[in-house]
């Protein structure tokens, strides 16, 4: 498997359009004036979120005659969820040690103000 770049997974992953994407690419494969019908830009807007994506390893495109089809990779994804979870654990621990202080001082409808 091919090493994940997860500078360019997160930066691709930051616009709100491209995660859009994704979520379309998800779904079922697709061209660019089928993604293109869902957001209000143009198609080489598209192609050039596509740019991205694609630079990312977050998806493959191919060529089937004159279209050129998208299709999602989710291994870059996976990385990045990866990483994203061992911050999870470790701020798990940080809370552990303040659940018993919590605890000790519930209002009346569970929750500190």
């Amino acid at each position: 498997m091919a090493e994940i770049d997860l500078d360019a997974v997160f930066t691709a992953l930051g616009d709100p359009t491209r995660r859009g994407i994704l979520t379309l690419l998800r779904d079922d494969d697709a061209t660019v004036g089928q993604l293109a019908h869902h957001f209000p830009i143009s198609q080489p807007a598209i192609s050039r979120h596509l740019r991205v994506l694609e630079e990312a390893g977050l998806i493959h495109r191919r060529h089937v005659g004159t279209a050129t089809i998208s299709s999602l990779r989710a291994d870059p994804l996976e990385d990045a969820a990866r990483w994203l979870i061992e911050y999870g654990e470790f701020w798990e621990r940080r809370y552990e040690p303040v659940e018993p202080l919590l605890d000790a001082y519930p209002s009346a409808d569970g929750w500190i103000i």
